[in-house]
């Protein structure tokens, strides 16, 4: 069995320098970022994973990840238990405003990177004569061989709802720049395609059910968080409501295939990381409420899917 995992880890940033004056804004955007709470999150962040290893018997083969900032923070994730600098990292800095950025680590005793970029989008602010563009996060490419077989790895971490979500455009305009891309892998190199992301859209969205199929209506990938969610599972919340924006989605391929079939999808919603406030209980444990620390993983439950190796 193998375990492939995505975890958005809610802001997980190198500690702040002191601040020369008190309210001088820190460069994580957060309050009182010191050392103390860094290590500690990154205690965290490697207990889910052990978690998921003791539930499951195998830690994932490999893992996206969100919300995070520079290379050097995985760095010191994959030095700890129960990673033990066994695995590999693929990361790029993006050129989004709050330097946050998606990235992927892989068993390097299963997993061979054969290449990796990342998408860059540039989107034009509108009624501005400045010159100037809006960056978001990139979406990471990796080419990966496991057993044998070629895996094409889309991580992605879309534009978030908010201002009565003029970002939405934009989503519509990545997912469909990854579609032509998977559709070109699937149809002409006839090989295995997994996306994973925080979309921030649900799988019932226009534009997450328009991705699964090709031109001529073929369905070409499978999104097992659709049945999950419409059962009333939720990887993170927003007020009252619940939401499913964690989401592994796949080719067909991967159905029946011999040396990775899938079983099932999963959110990882274990009540060690779940929240201890009986307001919020079921929720995940969040480092921090606005300016107020918490203390605990993240605001995101992480979600994976579970292979069968028949090989």
């Amino acid at each position: 069995m193998e375990l492939f995992s995505f975890y958005n880890v809610e802001n997980l940033f190198l500690p702040d320098p002191k601040p020369v004056h008190k309210l001088d804004p820190t460069k994580s955007g957060l309050r009182s970022w010191d050392e103390k709470r860094y290590k500690n999150k990154l205690f965290k962040i490697s207990h889910v994973f052990q978690l998921m290893k003791e539930e499951n018997g195998v830690l994932p083969f490999m893992i996206g990840l969100s919300e995070v900032s520079g290379r050097k923070v995985l760095e010191d994730l994959v030095e700890m238990d129960p990673f033990h600098s066994e695995y590999g990292i693929v990361h790029y800095n993006s050129m989004d405003e709050r330097k946050v950025d998606v990235a992927m680590l892989y068993d390097k005793n299963k997993v061979e990177v054969i290449d990796s970029e990342t998408i860059t989008f540039f989107f034009e602010i509108s009624n501005k004569n400045t010159g100037n563009y809006d960056t978001t996060r990139d979406v990471l490419f990796s080419k990966i061989k496991y057993k044998g077989e070629i895996i094409n790895v889309f991580i992605a971490h879309l534009p978030s709802k908010r201002e009565k979500d003029i970002n939405k455009p934009k989503r519509a305009f990545i997912l469909n720049e990854i579609r032509q891309r998977i559709l070109k892998i699937v149809d002409d190199d006839k090989e295995h395609v997994i996306l994973c992301g925080d979309f921030n859209e649900n799988p019932d969205d226009e534009n997450l059910v328009k991705i699964l199929y090709d031109n001529d209506h073929e369905k070409v990938l499978m999104n097992p968080f659709q049945e999950l969610f419409s059962a009333r599972n939720y990887s993170t919340f927003h007020y009252k409501s619940g939401l499913l924006y964690d989401q592994i989605i796949m080719s067909r391929s991967l159905l029946d295939n011999k040396t990775l079939a899938f079983q099932e999808a999963c959110i990882f919603n274990s009540e060690k990381i779940s929240s201890r406030t009986r307001n919020f209980e079921g929720r995940p444990f969040r480092t921090y409420a606005g300016t107020r620390y918490l203390g605990g993983y993240s605001d995101h439950f992480p979600v994976f899917v579970r292979f069968s190796d028949l090989s």
